[in-house]
């Protein structure tokens, strides 16, 4: 199976909270049903439309192989099945920084990733975040629900 490092259900909180900054991107900000996460993510919704209160599966994967073999950093399209056929929305990037930080009085982690300039931070209990390294490329794969 495929090297997950992290997965849930997100409920979209709000779009575009500080008002639209580019024509084709928004963000949103959703929180997760199982780890009670938060997360800002950039989503180019030109291509991936997005609307409040709708639902989606994220992924963090560190690579798209089903055997978990490390990614090459080449891909060529239609050549055999990966964990992106699952998926509706796709993008590649890297961890740029991890930070611990007190939120309500208890200490929270923030996981801080650029996909080609668009932005997610992920914020909760830091036993979600075991998996996480500094620097580490990474595979977002969102599917609505």
């Amino acid at each position: 199976m495929s090297d997950l490092l992290f997965e849930d259900i997100f409920k979209i909180d709000r779009i575009d909270p500080d008002g639209k900054k580019f024509d084709k991107v928004s963000r949103i900000e959703a929180t997760s049903e199982q780890f009670d996460m938060y997360m800002q993510l950039d989503v180019n919704t030109e291509i991936y439309p997005l609307r409040d209160d709708e639902k989606f599966t994220m992924v963090l994967a560190s690579t798209l192989n089903l055997d978990g073999t490390p990614d090459t950093g080449f891909y060529t399209q239609g050549q055999r099945k990966s964990l992106a056929d699952k998926f509706e929305y796709v993008m590649h990037g890297k961890l740029y920084k991890l930070a611990e930080k007190e939120f309500d009085i208890k200490t929270q982690v923030e996981i801080y990733a650029s996909f080609g300039g668009l932005l997610m931070m992920l914020r909760g209990d830091p036993s979600n975040a075991a998996k996480f390294e500094l620097d580490q490329r990474l595979f977002l794969l969102i599917r609505k629900v």
